[in-house]
């Protein structure tokens, strides 16, 4: 059975420069009943405006991956990757026994719209790593399209956890089904658009989550872009 979480059930930020949606306690915002889904612990949707950013700040013991939906993101960090992240790229960045990062709106003239999505990691105290690449949207279309995982399957980035991210555009009659085995539970966000799931409408912004094993059905999308959390029980 579906649990559905509203996208206007999130908790809400907005500093002006940074509008933040956050589907799990994080900040200011504290729900004891949504405090993250197994090793899943902050997913953000967020939107810089021009010219601004989030200057250089700590992370540490964590799996951080991006996923820009509109604009351009720039990246720097301690580690001395410097690059500028757009739509279909996924940056992974392992903090690991600390980094240093920063994040700015690369998009001269609009905000840049993307998701921060945080891990806990499986091992701590390692040191610190980062990958970035890029899924065109072709290898998304009417499918759900492995972006992260363990292993580094399918050529997705790797993270040291247990769960596995897939990323799916659906429009018209494109449709997918995701098995969701005994011991796992799926987590879906609507990062855009409608779709359908299980033959519940979600918009943007809405969730549906799935608590135990069985399949999801995907269908009935007008320009849905949607990511899928696949994680232990």
């Amino acid at each position: 059975m579906l649990q559905i979480r509203p996208a206007a059930d999130r908790g809400h930020a907005d500093h002006g420069w940074l509008d933040s949606w956050h589907t799990f306690s994080f900040a200011d915002y504290h729900d004891p009943e949504h405090m993250g889904i197994g090793p899943l612990r902050v997913l953000n949707d967020d939107r810089i405006q021009p010219g601004t950013g989030f200057g250089t700040h700590p992370h540490r013991d964590m799996e951080i991956v991006s996923y820009v939906l509109d604009g351009a993101l720039a990246h720097r960090d301690s580690m001395g990757n410097g690059s500028v992240i757009v739509p279909g790229d996924v940056q992974r960045m392992s903090a690991g026994t600390g980094v240093l990062h920063s994040e700015h709106n690369a998009a001269e003239h609009q905000p840049t719209h993307f998701l921060q999505i945080w891990f806990l990691p499986r091992h701590r105290g390692r040191a610190p790593g980062y990958e970035q690449k890029h899924f065109p949207a072709a290898e998304k279309r009417g499918r759900l399209r492995l972006v992260a995982s363990p292993d580094g399957a399918q050529g997705s980035v790797t993270i040291d956890q247990d769960a596995r991210l897939y990323a799916g555009l659906f429009d018209g009659a494109e449709r997918a089904t995701h098995s969701v085995a005994s011991g796992r539970q799926a987590y879906l966000h609507v990062a855009r658009g409608r779709v359908r799931v299980d033959g519940t409408t979600l918009g943007e912004g809405d969730a549906a989550r799935l608590a135990a094993g069985g399949e999801l059905r995907i269908e009935g999308g007008e320009d849905a872009e949607v990511l899928l959390f696949d994680l232990p029980a």
